[in-house]
């Protein structure tokens, strides 16, 4: 049976074509802060802006030669404290972290470099407690299977739906061939389960790290084809067949 095309983006009443703006463009703008928060904090795991293979392996296999606060103070912690404090920290975790050395001088270093975050935010750790400095002074070995876990339902459920809307939108779009429009349509789908997947395979072997920014930047080239096609059809094109877009 042959697919038949019921309502165009370029016809669609008003109030749906402005929701429907109102969304890509919010979504739009998500992707590029998404963009931007990986760039400030995966994109600066090897102590350089700018994301690379280095980063994803160090983000998820971790770095074994050192601790996980060492690698956060090379990388993206670099800044947020003083340099004096950075390398004093450093020290103290590569001689053990010993618990002697922390009531008489660290917990006070502690204090006045880190806590201001990590004392209220609940998903980091709480640097007023040895324990929980102790956990972060041991070898890196990367993301831990309860954050992978976490992050990757979180991943799974909320983009998935995103990329539903956005998919949603887009197959009101004319000018595609019906079986180029379903790759398109899935595309995101695909990516994004390749590159949740390629986390935990990286955890297991940094060779896999290659397949975390394909996945990353396979979706979101995607999700970009279908935003901007869908607004363009949406109010271009009824300029373009001599109509207003803004009729209803």
């Amino acid at each position: 049976m042959a697919d038949i095309q019921r309502f165009t983006l370029s016809n669609l009443a008003l109030p749906i074509k402005t929701m429907y703006t109102g969304f890509l463009l919010a979504i739009g703008l998500g992707l590029l802060m998404a963009g931007a928060q990986i760039m400030l904090t995966h994109g600066m795991a090897d102590g350089k802006f700018g994301l690379s293979v280095d980063d994803i392996v160090y983000s998820y296999y971790g770095d074994k030669t050192g601790s996980k606060i060492e690698g956060k103070l090379n990388g993206s912690m670099k800044e947020m404290g003083t340099p004096e404090a950075r390398i004093e920290i450093i020290k103290w975790a590569r001689e053990g972290a010993p618990q002697a050395e922390w009531e008489p001088h660290f917990k006070e270093v502690f204090a006045q470099n880190c806590v201001a975050c990590h004392s209220v935010m609940p998903s980091i750790p709480d640097f007023t407690k040895y324990e929980e400095v102790q956990k972060v002074t041991a070898v890196n070995n990367g993301a831990s299977i309860a954050t992978l876990t976490r992050v990757s339902h979180i991943h799974l459920f909320g983009i998935a739906f995103i990329f539903f809307m956005v998919g949603w939108i887009f197959t009101y779009a004319t000018g595609f061939n019906p079986k180029i429009k379903a790759l398109i349509v899935f595309t995101p789908f695909a990516f994004l389960i390749l590159d949740v997947a390629s986390w935990w395979l990286t955890r297991m072997n940094p060779n896999f790290a290659w397949l975390v920014i394909i996945g990353g930047f396979g979706y979101s080239f995607a999700s970009t084809i279908m935003i901007f096609t869908s607004l363009y059809q949406m109010w271009i094109t009824p300029i373009r067949e001599g109509r207003s877009p803004f009729a209803d």
